[in-house]
């Protein structure tokens, strides 16, 4: 007697879930940014509201902390440091001076959030392995934005308020500063230096898409090294301690975007010979 083969029903196939990113239209992509700018916002609106209420701090201890020559980073910099006083040339000086150290504050404590929000835009339109790792790049771009604004304040603000107010031509000439020009000056350095520390975060990207090599950045290195040098020597006195100071973050944060410039070009090769069915090749 022949046994009877039982077919059992193929189970169905698990289907990829759907993108809605495919689905949404022109204006519905540029409604859903500008909700999430909305949001980012809103982040930044709560930074500005802590820095209101501690405003006497981030005013005095903060942003006028470096006029003093006992703020506390001139003995650990040991920077020669002078009393310089500030002027308000204008009405509405101290006004805009007062709010516009409490939006850079805002800014500063709203920028995780911030910084999320664009990340949550971006998010739907990649794969699952690759939002891991998008999330894990928004924590490092956060933090190299805080460790390049707290490397501004701490290091190169000491450094170049001390500088420019030495500095003098002639001994008939009196520097006066003003309050407007101060607080430009000083949130112009510290947001620059949050950016600047972005280089590792461009490098990674920059190779992952093919745009940039290690052997290019190697091939620089000693064109960085004088600019950071040149850099350096403009913002401290003669010393080579202070100009070592200046230059040493900045030659590390180039000497890393290499190690992930590298790391990153290893990585493309891997997904391209996976995407292709290859092995990827051993550098």
């Amino acid at each position: 007697m022949e046994e009877r083969q039982i077919m059992q029903p193929e189970p169905p196939k698990a289907q990829k879930p759907a993108d809605r990113t495919d689905t949404m239209s022109f204006l519905e992509h540029l409604e859903e940014l500008r909700w999430r700018l909305i949001k980012g916002l809103l982040g930044v609106l709560v930074g500005v509201i802590v820095a209101f209420i501690f405003s006497d701090f981030f005013v005095e201890d903060v942003m006028l902390g470096p006029t003093r020559a006992d703020f506390f980073m001139y003995d650990i910099l040991r920077v020669d440091a002078l009393n310089f006083e500030l002027q308000s040339r204008r009405l509405p000086g101290q006004f805009f001076t007062y709010w516009g150290t409490l939006f850079v504050m805002g800014f500063i404590i709203g920028s995780p959030l911030f910084i999320y929000q664009i990340w949550a835009f971006i998010e739907p339109a990649l794969e699952f392995r690759e939002k891991k790792k998008s999330l894990f790049s928004t924590f490092f771009i956060t933090f190299f934005f805080l460790l390049g604004v707290s490397f501004g304040y701490l290091v190169l603000v000491p450094f170049a308020l001390q500088f420019f107010a030495q500095f003098q031509i002639s001994d008939i000439i009196r520097n006066d500063f003003d309050i407007n020009a101060y607080f430009g000056s000083v949130s112009m350095w510290v947001i620059a230096c949050g950016i600047i520390f972005q280089i590792p975060v461009v490098s990674y990207s920059l190779s992952k898409i093919g745009l940039l090599t290690p052997e290019f950045l190697k091939t620089y290195r000693r064109h960085a090294l004088i600019i950071f040098l040149i850099i350096s020597a403009m913002l401290t006195p003669p010393d080579p301690i202070s100009q070592i100071l200046i230059a040493m973050p900045l030659t590390v944060l180039y000497e890393l975007s290499i190690w992930i410039s590298r790391f990153a070009v290893r990585k493309r090769k891997q997904e391209l010979a996976e995407a292709i069915g290859g092995t990827p090749s051993q550098d």
